[in-house]
């Protein structure tokens, strides 16, 4: 019998994904699950976007250029002018997804045995990525005592190597909630420009940042030719199933390298770009709107998540998550269990335990990230389910 390669051995799986089995059975049973695990919104596509997919008079569903439709690739430009970024649609590398993108960046950035420097705790699926392209991520560590601020830019220096190729981050971060700012930014910018490494930033969560304004990397002076970003339209727009990303840098041998990657592909989905097109005709106040409502559903989790015995918790600036340490000592257990053995009223509620967002092995086994997708109903129920299960687990 033909053996499976080690890197498909040695794969990682999702840690935001595992539990999907447990959940199903739950509802198998009959149970409500509230889920809280994963960054899917609850908020309805832009109607608009949708109606100009379905009313599309296309007769054949042809392969779109690699580096993605013109028309798209000029209106994200415009997009991007709204945050003062200054580019061309020739900077514009559309993807499948954010996924894609991180993956093209990663090969088109580093070699086999070189490192990424990454605060962690960070978006799990960094890793999985890290070890398909045989890129080993140094974490420099954050904490929740201090709502995971961006480390002493002095603690990065000695982490860098002469396999270091670049830094990475998320901003606004998930898992974590938090914003680096300009003087962040521009503190990272000057060392990687000292020690010529890349920049790359999963910007992803731009338009959700409910106390400060967002600062793209992009806007660093002199540092076209290290910064690099990851975008994908699956979160401001609730259109995860579009599976719509791109890649901007004014680096144009990075993009160039990038396009070489993704013209194996052939093409990134021609009725996602057509919906994601249409999300750049409206107005600037659905965005305002939607970041309102998340606003919401942050200060109701957060409020809750204080009244809950044990629990330490803060308030996150960015995205829609928290990250949040419970009163149990391994939280992929008592998760677990709260989908296989527990329920109240016949309700429960699925969170992604913490270790998986962390390279360093035994960090985080007490914390969950904690997605606040859900109306705040919904919010308060999960809550209930959480208070209640938290008390049971104690006399498990």
């Amino acid at each position: 019998m033909p053996v499976i390669s080690e890197r498909g051995k040695n794969a990682i799986p999702s840690p935001i994904r595992f539990l999907t089995p447990y959940a199903a059975a739950a509802e198998a049973r009959g149970v409500k699950v509230h889920y809280m695990n994963i960054g899917q919104p609850d908020i309805n596509t832009p109607a608009e976007a949708m109606d100009r997919v379905r009313n599309t008079d296309m007769r054949i569903l042809k392969y779109t250029p690699s580096a993605g439709i013109d028309s798209y690739r000029e209106k994200l430009v415009n997009y991007y002018n709204r945050f003062e970024i200054e580019v061309t649609k020739e900077d514009i590398l559309v993807t499948t997804g954010a996924s894609e993108a991180i993956s093209l960046v990663l090969n088109s950035c580093l070699d086999t045995g070189d490192e990424v420097i990454v605060p962690e705790p960070f978006y799990a699926n960094y890793l999985g990525y890290a070890h398909a392209t045989g890129v080993k991520i140094k974490p420099i560590p954050t904490f929740i005592e201090n709502s995971f601020a961006l480390p002493d830019i002095a603690n990065f220096e000695p982490l860098i190597s002469s396999r270091t190729k670049a830094i990475f981050l998320c901003n606004p971060n998930n898992p974590t909630g938090g914003i680096y700012g300009q003087a962040d930014l521009e503190a990272l910018g000057r060392l990687v420009k000292k020690h010529d490494l890349y920049l790359i930033v999963d910007e992803v969560y731009r338009e959700f940042c409910y106390d400060e304004e967002f600062y793209s990397v992009l806007r660093l002076t002199s540092l076209e030719k290290h910064t690099v970003v990851i975008d994908s339209i699956s979160k401001r727009f609730s259109a995860c199933g579009a599976r719509i990303g791109s890649i901007v840098s004014q680096n144009k041998d990075l993009i160039k390298a990038c396009l070489t990657f993704a013209q194996l592909r052939l093409s990134a989905p021609g009725f996602g770009q057509l919906l994601g097109e249409a999300t750049l005709d409206l107005p600037p106040i659905y965005l305002e709107g939607i970041r309102d409502e998340y606003d919401l559903r942050r200060r109701t989790l957060i409020n809750r998540l204080k009244k809950i015995s044990g629990v330490l918790c803060y308030l996150p600036k960015g995205a829609f998550y928290a990250f949040v340490r419970l009163p149990v000592p391994d939280t992929g257990k008592f998760c677990q269990w709260m989908l296989e053995s527990f329920q109240y009223n016949n309700e429960t509620v699925m969170l992604a335990p913490g270790a998986g967002f962390y390279a360093t092995k035994g960090r985080g086994l007490d914390e969950v990230r904690i997605a606040y997708i859900l109306n705040t109903g919904d919010i308060e129920k999960a809550m209930d389910c959480l208070e209640a299960g938290l008390k049971r687990f104690a006399d498990v």
